[in-house]
């Protein structure tokens, strides 16, 4: 009989974060498969948690997962963590999951600590609806992609390195405008958390005089003369039926 996957989530920052159900799962499962052992070590001891780990990150995810299939074929119960947030979102996992769905594995993923959540709420723009970048590109693919989401209408999610922030926010600047409003939060749920709200041009002067730490993301507004145009199409349709 076939064992289980369970996909658990990991604090993004403050270990409070951490769900009892989280705790028990990883002190129940045969192996907790980690992005980073090391990191995850720290977290495991912190809550006294002895499951025996092994690594599966980015780098071997497309050999690893093969092996790992046909342990859980095997009857195998493991847990899969990342370093921090939720498996699968920017972190490896979606291949296991997709290959484990193949093979008739049963899947499970916890509810918990992811970081653009907090961050798109605590932004203050409209987060009915949205789109989740995460990571652009970094060179090939990445100019292209902004011009396709100039004309996004929805609020844009985005992750970003503090190296590359301010660098970033300028590219924003050029494709979307320096009036889009926007936020950056960086360290969610850390000691340090902050979030700046503004238009981009406020944002990129501010980062200019501050160089940003920690893990950042970056919610955009979206285009709101496409919100308009769609609006208007919608409005003219209207009236062309009601004219019928």
């Amino acid at each position: 009989m076939a064992g289980k996957l369970y996909i658990v989530p990991t604090p993004v920052g403050n270990l409070g974060d951490m769900t009892p159900r989280a705790i028990e799962v990883l002190k129940t499962v045969d192996t907790v498969l980690a992005e980073d052992t090391r990191t995850s070590g720290i977290l495991l001891k912190h809550f006294g948690i002895a499951t025996p780990m092994r690594s599966h990150h980015k780098f071997n995810e497309h050999e690893a997962v093969s092996a790992v299939v046909n342990q859980l074929m095997g009857g195998a119960v493991m847990a899969l963590i990342s370093d921090a947030g939720t498996p699968g979102i920017s972190d490896p996992g979606f291949l296991l999951s997709r290959e484990c769905r193949r093979q008739g594995i049963e899947v499970e993923t916890l509810p918990g600590a992811t970081a653009f959540v907090p961050a798109l709420v605590n932004s203050g723009l409209p987060c009915d609806r949205f789109i989740f970048e995460g990571f652009l590109p970094q060179k090939k693919g990445r100019a292209t992609r902004l011009e396709e989401l100039k004309e996004q209408p929805l609020t844009m999610v985005f992750y970003e390195s503090p190296v590359r922030l301010l660098k970033t926010l300028q590219q924003f600047v050029v494709t979307f405008g320096g009036d889009r409003e926007a936020s950056v939060v960086r360290e969610i749920s850390k000691m340090h958390n902050t979030t700046h709200n503004g238009t981009l041009d406020q944002l990129v002067e501010y980062f200019t005089a501050n160089s940003p730490r920690g893990e950042i993301v970056i919610i955009v507004a979206g285009c709101q003369s496409a919100t308009t145009l769609k609006v208007d199409k919608y409005a003219a349709f209207k009236g062309k039926s009601a004219k019928v």
